[in-house]
């Protein structure tokens, strides 16, 4: 599996958004609060997730460290998918989540790679806890 993040992996329609946000469930790992929503596969697409990343404007007023967060976020999800996309094409899945930055303070990257590994861990134990309760 290659290490991008393509066009097709941004989440950018307003429709798919809304529904996101309007019927996905949510978690919090600190400092990230995860939306998110399995989907029916939209026309056999190859990617099995589509995530959009935010960082209040309320919490961090230079566009210039909001950036950076997003950019950092980016970058922790883009080395750490692989796993969550092999277990959603096993499973004929896919997967729209925002990542939305909820610290109040820049945190170093060390702090947000660890914690997005266990973002997306957690992910994939929501969809097992979902296949035992439906199989009970």
């Amino acid at each position: 599996m290659s290490y991008t993040f393509t066009k097709e992996e941004r989440l950018c329609s307003k429709r798919l958004i809304e529904s996101l946000f309007r019927n996905g469930s949510s978690f919090v790992v600190y400092p990230y609060r995860v939306v998110w929503l399995y989907t029916p596969p939209i026309q056999q697409n190859i990617i099995p997730a589509q995530s959009i990343i935010s960082v209040s404007k309320r919490r961090f007023r230079k566009a210039v460290d909001r950036n950076a967060l997003k950019r950092r976020i980016r970058e922790t999800y883009r080395l750490q998918k692989s796993d969550l996309y092999k277990f959603l094409q096993e499973h004929s899945l896919h997967l729209l989540v925002a990542f939305q930055y909820v610290g109040k303070e820049k945190e170093p990257y060390a702090m947000l790679y660890q914690r997005m590994g266990k973002v997306l861990a957690k992910l994939k134990d929501e969809h097992i806890q979902i296949l035992m309760g439906k199989t009970d």
